[in-house]
């Protein structure tokens, strides 16, 4: 791969070599390899390894983890149906989350070298490596991590009481879509279930398409056109969860 004066060489470690391909970057990572082998990231093998994630490995962590926060607001008085409530208001607050993150940092175009890299790391390799399966999911290590300001977030805007059932709420709704994710890729499709799943995701992203270019349109209308993307990709995400157990049952 030759972007200008520099070429990426691909039997060695990748992520500290794309910074250099500057404005470059852009086209280089948006030419997808189509093999299932997953490239190098690091010389290390202790980061390389944390870099690597079977699917399972989501539910398996997390879901615990979820269990445990929504058992936090109920030991504090909180009633099933009201935490259930919050829950719910946490998987919708992941969703615009996630759709903001996609939106306004995962897609930007960047050139210096450390911008490249982080690009790279966090979203550039999927759209490079789209079927490496190890690197579709998100790193556990990475999300524990991400875990410790998103706790702050919400702490900040709700009570002591209800803070662990939005934050379950919110990490249910983070493995919801990162099993989704993988079966967009990975799947093999038994029903008509994972159809309704790609033809949201279609509507999705036409959505998405005319908030941007309906930015100088009104702002009710701007408004309607996100509460349905919202809407969607929160349809997105529970159909995928449904369809994915299906077809990966542990």
């Amino acid at each position: 791969m030759v972007a200008q004066e520099f070429t990426v060489d691909l039997n060695k470690p990748l992520v500290f070599q794309v910074g250099h391909l500057g404005e470059a970057y852009e086209e280089w990572v948006h030419q997808p390899i189509a093999s299932r082998e997953g490239p190098r990231f690091f010389e290390s093998d202790f980061w390389e390894f944390l870099t690597r994630t079977v699917w399972w490995v989501i539910p398996v962590v997390w879901l615990p983890v979820v269990c445990w926060f929504v058992s936090i607001s109920l030991r504090m008085g909180h009633t099933v149906p009201h935490v259930a409530q919050m829950v719910a208001l946490g998987i919708f607050i992941w969703t615009l989350i996630e759709y903001i993150l996609h939106r306004f940092l995962f897609h930007i175009k960047t050139k210096s070298y450390w911008a490249n890299t982080f690009h790279y790391l966090i979203h550039g390799c999927h759209h490079k490596h789209p079927m490496d399966g190890l690197r579709l999911v998100f790193p556990p290590a990475a999300a524990a991590v991400l875990c410790v300001p998103f706790w702050n977030m919400v702490k900040f805007f709700s009570t002591p009481s209800t803070t662990p059932a939005l934050f379950g709420g919110g990490l249910l709704g983070y493995v919801m879509y990162d099993v989704t994710h993988y079966y967009l890729h990975h799947g093999q499709p038994i029903s008509n279930l994972p159809r309704s799943l790609k033809a949201s995701e279609h509507d999705f992203t036409e959505l998405a398409i005319d908030i941007l270019f309906l930015y100088k349109s009104s702002c009710f209308l701007q408004d309607c056109l996100l509460l349905r993307c919202i809407f969607l990709c929160c349809k997105t995400n529970f159909l995928g969860l449904s369809a994915f157990v299906t077809a990966y049952p542990l």
